[in-house]
Order: C-alpha cells, then structure tokens, then sequence
C-alpha cells in the first residue's frame, strides 16, 4: 500500500472512532457558539451553497480580518484554510536556488510546499533550553543571505508554544528586509497568546500575515483562513492562488460571526485551554522521567518530554483507549524522539480522561514494540 493510501487510512480510521478524544492536532473542540451555528444554518437554508463566493471571500469577512489584526494599508486574501495561504506565498517567492528560512521544531507542511518549488530548506534549531526554545535573532541572521526568498515563523511556535516579543518580531522583520527575504509571520496561535505581535505592525511593506479560523473558532473541517498581504502585494500572491472560485460560503459566513463574538467567545476558550494545560501538565509531571520543557504554553497543546519511553508506543496506547495524541516526529525529525503533543482546547472530561489514565497508558506503552505506521 503506498503511503498516502496508508496516511489517508489512518485518519480515517480516527474519524470513524466513535467518541474520539481529538487531542493531537491543536483543533478546538469547545462547543461552538450560538451565533456561530447560527450563521451556518441560515447559510444552509439560504441555499447559499448554490453559488461560488468571491475569488478573494467576502468583502465584509475580508475586512473583519484586517481589522481583528489591527493593521492597515493591507488586504486579506481568504484561503480554504490557513495552510492554502502558506502554499500560495510559497509558489510566489520559492523557487530553486532560493532559501526557506525557519525553525526546527515547526509546522513541516511549508517546508514541503517550499521544497515543492524548488527551495532550499534551513531548519534552525530550537529544541534546546539554552536559547530558551525559541528563535534568537543572531542565529536567524547567521543562516539568512542573498538567496533567502523566504523567513517562515510560526508564532506562537507549534509544538513548542513559544511565543515571540514585540522586539523579536522588529528583529526578524529588520533582518528579512537586510537580505531582501519576505517575513511569513504563521499566526495560527495569536489568540492563544498574550500580547501577541503581528509582523505587519512592524513592517507594514515586507511581512504577510497567515491566519486560520481551524484552531480558535474550531472550523477545521470546514477549512477556512486568510493571508494578510500589503496592498501592494495582493495581485501576486492573488495569481499564485488554486481557490480561484472562492472558499466555503458557509465557512466564511461561520468566519464572519464568529468574529463579531470573538471577545466573549475567547475569553471561554483560554479559560478552558489554559486549565487544561495545567491539568495535564501536573499528570505529565507526576511520570518518572516525564517532563514539561516549556511552560507556560502560549497555544492549545503542550509538549511533554516522555524521557526513555518512545513517544509512538505512547500514541499508540493512547489510541487503543480512544485518545488521539501525536509523536513529536510529525513535528521534527531532529527532535521528535523526546516528546509528544497534547492539544487542550477540548471539553473538560477529554482532559481528565487523558490525566487520569496517563500512568496506566506509559505502562501499556512499555510493552508495545510492534507498532503501527503513524502520521
């Protein structure tokens, strides 16, 4: 069986789970709000799906996006999904005998898409305390140069958490404009974080901005997101676009409301996220030779240190008991031998469910040696 027979089977074994806990791809499974189901249903006896939506999304949803950034002078251009926006900025700006600059851990999909168009990847490392898990602008500047199309960073980082300060994300931008690259500030997290910093702030006419709907309004499946662009760059990443007939109409309409609540609604969201990082951290820590690297998390997962138990045997177990969690290799194959992901913005019981069967779950990890294919 080839191997994207072999992914695709997988997952859709998970889906098939009845009673899955989703915890091991950062999706939010709160229940939604009202208005946000609302808004999908009188999108849905509308009939509004009968009709394409505009190349760009709606005009009204392009603006809201814009405006929760707190930027000016630029354009959203809505994707089906945050990650069709990195594809498209990768077409634009990667091609061979160019860069892609970012760090290792980090989301792996635009690496692909960059090497996809013949880039060069650099994977900085940040696994390691003493740069205290996160990107230093000395190291950035040591692997950037004349080739460097791009300077990808996901912030706050997935898996790691971390997130960058308003002087960090100066410095970044300052040394993409030195080398000529384009800053790609991945905001997937933002509304996880405090005082989050969008690139665009600080250079307003060499940064794009990729947001998602997937992770704090929990509209995975639905696949909506946007890339933030100056004016001045729209026409060019609007050509590299496949989505040229437009995203979901009932995505963009959930987008939109959920914008309007989103004050109300994020307030519940960290609430929840944040007491659940806690609650499993203090499980993780209560395991002989686990470890918690990175605390406190600034998106909806942590990472836990499984010391010498093979993270995969730990996925595995987990998922014998209807616990979707995921091996740090999907992440880093440099690093992905240390740990494992937990994704927390889930209801309260998946939690605990999760933190009380921890122990029993290592122990029937340590007996596992066979296992199965993992993505």
């Amino acid at each position: 069986m080839s191997g994207a027979l072999t992914r695709n089977r997988y997952f859709d074994t998970l889906t098939a789970t009845p009673g899955l806990a989703w915890m091991g791809q950062n999706t939010n499974h709160i229940p939604a709000h009202p208005a946000v189901l609302a808004a999908m249903h009188a999108s849905i006896d509308a009939a509004e799906f009968n009709a394409y939506a505009p190349p760009l999304g709606f005009e009204a949803l392009r603006a809201a996006i814009t405006a929760d950034l707190g930027v000016t002078g630029a354009e959203a251009l809505v994707t089906e999904g945050g990650v069709n926006a990195l594809a498209l900025v990768c077409r634009a700006r990667c091609r061979p005998g160019t860069t892609f600059v970012t760090t290792d851990p980090t989301w792996k999909w635009p690496c692909l898409f960059a090497r996809q168009a013949g880039a060069e990847v650099i994977e900085i490392p940040i696994y390691d305390p003493a740069c205290a898990y996160r990107l230093t602008p000395n190291a950035l500047r040591a692997a950037c140069d004349a080739r460097t199309a791009i300077i990808y960073i996901v912030d706050p980082n997935n898996p790691l958490g971390i997130r960058y300060t308003r002087d960090e994300i100066a410095a970044f931008a300052a040394i993409a404009k030195d080398v000529g690259a384009l800053f790609v500030h991945d905001c997937t997290y933002r509304d996880f974080a405090d005082d989050h910093h969008p690139a665009l702030l600080e250079a307003p006419d060499n940064a794009v901005v990729s947001v998602s709907f997937s992770k704090w309004l929990g509209l995975a499946g639905l696949r909506i997101g946007a890339l933030v662009a100056p004016a001045a760059m729209l026409e060019d990443f609007a050509a590299q676009s496949t989505g040229v007939l437009g995203a979901s109409v009932i995505a963009q309409r959930a987008a939109l409301a959920g914008l309007a609540v989103k004050p109300d609604w994020m307030a519940t969201v960290r609430a929840t996220t944040r007491a659940n990082n806690a609650l499993i951290r203090d499980a993780a820590l209560a395991i002989p030779g686990f470890s918690v690297p990175v605390w406190p998390s600034h998106g909806n997962f942590i990472v836990i240190e499984t010391g010498s138990l093979k993270p995969e045997a730990l996925v595995e177990a987990a998922n014998r008991e209807g616990i979707m969690i995921r091996q740090g290799s999907y992440h880093t194959a440099r690093f992905g031998h240390r740990f494992i992901k937990v994704s927390t913005s889930v209801p309260r019981d998946w939690a605990e469910k999760l933190a009380d069967r921890l122990p029993a779950l290592v122990e029937t990890a340590r007996s596992l040696n066979d296992l199965p294919p993992q993505f």
